[in-house]
């Protein structure tokens, strides 16, 4: 008997749009079961190759948690590019000032590093109050 591989060609792929309710969910649980949506893993079609996840709208991103004190101690470093030119932040000051960007940071770090990757992290919208701008897409609500 004769078995061949499926190879997904990336014009065949149906995305879907799918809506999460980030409100009283830990960080990194939500962040890996977004990032196995983006990446398609979901799908019977997955290839490792090929972009074929769907597209991941969240809403009350400023209403996420952290396990224990993480919020306090958690660091994120970036480096400026110049000599000692490394600048730390703390999560909770990061989710002051931009109340999405923790959320894309973890999803993001879940993701390929390589050009997939970003193509996949195109397909994330993080808003942090409950409104959101792609009704017109009817997103499927989804209950992680």
């Amino acid at each position: 008997m004769l078995m061949k591989s499926f190879q997904a060609k990336p014009l065949e792929v149906e995305r879907k749009w799918f809506v999460v309710d980030a409100k009283g969910k830990t960080v990194g649980r939500l962040a890996a079961q977004v990032a196995s949506i983006l990446r398609g893993k979901h799908k019977p079609i997955f290839t490792p190759n090929v972009d074929t996840g769907d597209h991941v709208v969240i809403i009350n991103s400023s209403q996420i948690q952290f396990t224990r004190n993480k919020f306090k101690t958690k660091i994120y470093y970036h480096h400026t590019g110049y000599p000692g030119g490394i600048k730390a932040i703390s999560a909770e000051h990061l989710h002051a000032k931009k109340p999405t960007e923790v959320l894309s940071k973890a999803i993001k770090g879940m993701l390929p590093k390589c050009t997939l990757g970003k193509q996949m992290a195109r397909k994330l919208r993080i808003y942090s109050g409950a409104e959101h701008c792609h009704q017109a897409q009817n997103p499927t609500p989804l209950s992680l």
